[in-house]
């Protein structure tokens, strides 16, 4: 038995909160050495969805010419029917509340349905352009999808692909790397605005569901794209040459700031806090270097110089202690 284990156990006995019969009951149960494979076959099953999908791509890939659009779009077709079918036969039914298939691989099952239905309709747009030049559309559709199968078979997986299937569709590409290498936000405004009012259209339904007690375990899902979204927008921002551009989404980083942190506090979600702190003291240096760009430092250079590494030293042990005093209240 692992020794913290032992300790932590009799520390409970030796508090009088739990009694010797309970006590030798759990240390007998963990003298068994008994473990789950869980997690561990979840991973597997994960893995094997990705693979299947993926295995399906290369394979309309490789063989396009010889196998035929119509065959490969059949073929498709047939396998998404009977995943869902089977998915469908087998749900409970839409719940507003936190439900779980009896068994735990139809719920990979679903998002093996979800992931080729995307496939499915990207690869029929892109031959034979049923919705013309509304790529938009094209985007649109799988995203509503999406969002049926997350809610209806309760499956965060298949809710992510739909945000960021809704995150594309305003023009974003989600992930931290592809919004700082690929969306141009510095040059284009619009995009800057669309990625705040996505951001806040998220936060708005998160809110809206917790109080009607619809889903209320998706909230954090949503709550983490709209962090993302909104943080990297304004940070991208702050570089503007345009004073009041910078200015206004420093704003927005401060607004977004305040409300993360207690919204972190509010669902004890750490990778909420954690992230909100990582930008805040990005757009805070970005700021600071904003207001003093225009001060001469030439005279107190060296002590400036002498001060930096002193600086960021010190803004390790505040986030350090940030996380453990986070830690120590929602404990």
């Amino acid at each position: 038995m692992n020794k913290f284990d032992d300790q932590a156990t009799k520390s409970l006995f030796e508090k009088n909160l739990i009694t010797e019969n309970q006590y030798q009951e759990i240390t007998s149960y963990r003298n068994l050495n008994i473990f789950s494979l869980n997690a561990e076959l979840k991973l597997f099953l994960y893995l094997s969805v990705l693979l299947f999908t993926s295995g399906i791509g290369i394979l309309i890939y490789e063989n396009i010419d010889t196998i035929g659009h119509i065959a490969i779009l059949s073929l498709l077709l047939i396998v998404i029917v009977v995943c869902f079918y089977y998915c469908f036969k087998n749900a409970k039914g839409f719940q507003k509340a936190e439900t779980v298939f009896e068994n735990p691989v139809l719920e990979y099952l679903v998002l093996a349905a979800n992931i080729l239905t995307c496939i499915f309709i990207g690869y029929l747009q892109f031959q034979y352009k049923p919705f013309g030049t509304h790529y938009g559309l094209a985007t649109l559709v799988p995203t509503l999808v999406s969002f049926f199968c997350a809610y209806y078979f309760d499956n965060k997986s298949v809710l992510t692909i739909a945000v960021t299937g809704l995150a594309a569709y305003v023009g974003l590409s989600v992930s931290p790397q592809d919004l700082l290498n690929n969306n141009d936000f510095y040059s284009s405004q619009t995009l800057s605005y669309s990625a705040v009012m996505l951001s806040v259209l998220l936060v708005l339904w998160t809110i809206y569901s917790n109080r009607i007690m619809l889903k209320t375990h998706f909230s954090l899902i949503f709550l983490t794209f709209a962090l993302h979204i909104v943080s990297i927008a304004a940070i991208s921002n702050l570089t503007s040459y345009d004073t009041l551009i910078w200015m206004l989404f420093a704003l927005v980083l401060a607004g977004s700031t305040f409300y993360f942190y207690k919204a972190s506090y509010e669902f004890k979600a750490i990778s909420l806090y954690v992230f909100m702190i990582i930008y805040a003291y990005i757009g805070f240096n970005i700021f600071l270097f904003r207001v003093f760009e225009n001060v001469d430092f030439s005279d107190i250079w060296e002590l400036f110089i002498f001060l930096l590494p002193a600086y960021f030293i010190g803004s390790i042990v505040v986030f350090i202690k940030l996380i453990k005093k986070f830690n120590k209240e929602v404990a």
